[in-house]
């Protein structure tokens, strides 16, 4: 292809993953990412990982995504946003992260993402992608900056300064040149700190840093472990995940609802689920049922049990 395939065929692209309803697009060419790399792997060494051990694997595909999928030239990176309309009660009742109230957002990007790509191969001779978003050894945020689709803030969220961060990220990789976006190189916090004084459990250690082993998100997700007895009482009711560093960020004043059906809660969400006693008698059954398809089934039954216990010996 010559340029104005180039310019051509990434319009396209832009156009279709905006039509499935993905609030922004950016393609960035596939080149090495050797400031994160150094950043990775002094985060590593700092143990910051905790028990995810998985990201010490795999670690060149992290940076140089031709190691991801061989002869990558592009990478096109969607947003896809998840703020409610509705959000939880919170007086008297356990939070969730608002990206878990709805279908698992894994299933919901590949799938979009892999129209695309079925799409552009009937067009394109000798075209071949893969699709991704947050299920590889892959940088996500950082591959969005480079990208043009925003900046890292202090609470090492992507945001966007026309939607905040509310969104989940996809991408492809594809074996094509295509025209590309510049990359986000300014940042825009500031000197707000409002995400690090916020953290109830001191998780944001410095400006762009995320000690893991002391994040809400981390411990009631991925951990499988007994829940740490010095963070006590510092869980300010989050049951699964934690959106405390976004909902105080003031980028955030830009959020609106999305308008994606597979994204709606479950209505159980709001009508079983009103009080911390309706949680802590929650059924395997109804859990099945109230979470069927959603990313809260990551952490299982005997997980949810595990932290609304833990939550609720507080008092």
């Amino acid at each position: 292809m010559d340029r104005k395939d180039y310019r051509f065929w990434s319009v396209q692209i832009k156009e279709k993953a905006l039509r499935l309803g993905f609030e922004y697009v950016g393609i960035s060419n596939a080149e090495i990412l050797l400031e994160e790399k150094e950043r990775v792997e002094q985060w590593l060494s700092e143990g910051y990982q905790a028990e995810m051990h998985y990201l010490e694997n795999n670690k060149e595909k992290r940076y140089d995504p031709s190691k991801l999928f061989e002869g990558t030239k592009s990478v096109v990176t969607v947003l896809l946003n998840y703020y409610p309309e509705r959000i939880l009660d919170k007086d008297n009742n356990y939070k969730i992260a608002k990206y878990a109230y709805g279908k698992d957002y894994h299933f919901i990007i590949k799938d979009k993402l892999n129209l695309i790509l079925d799409e552009l191969k009937k067009d394109i001779p000798k075209l071949e992608g893969r699709a991704f978003t947050d299920s590889a050894p892959f940088l996500d945020r950082a591959w969005a900056k480079q990208s043009g689709l925003g900046f890292i803030g202090k609470n090492t969220c992507l945001i966007n300064r026309k939607m905040g961060s509310f969104f989940l990220i996809g991408q492809l990789l594809l074996n094509i040149d295509l025209e590309y976006d510049s990359s986000e190189h300014s940042n825009y916090c500031g000197s707000c700190r409002r995400c690090i004084d916020a953290c109830p459990t001191g998780a944001l250690k410095d400006e762009f840093t995320i000690d893991s082993r002391k994040c809400i998100s981390y411990l009631t997700i991925e951990y499988k472990g007994d829940l740490p007895q010095n963070l006590k009482n510092n869980f300010n009711d989050w049951i699964f995940g934690c959106d405390i560093c976004q909902d105080v960020c003031p980028w955030n004043r830009f959020s609106k609802p999305h308008s994606i059906q597979e994204l709606n809660p479950h209505p159980s969400l709001f009508d079983k689920l009103k009080s911390k006693k309706d949680w802590e008698s929650l059924r395997p059954e109804e859990f099945g049922e109230i979470f069927r398809g959603s990313a809260v089934k990551r952490a299982k039954y005997s997980g949810l049990k595990r932290n609304i216990d833990f939550l609720a010996k507080e008092s």
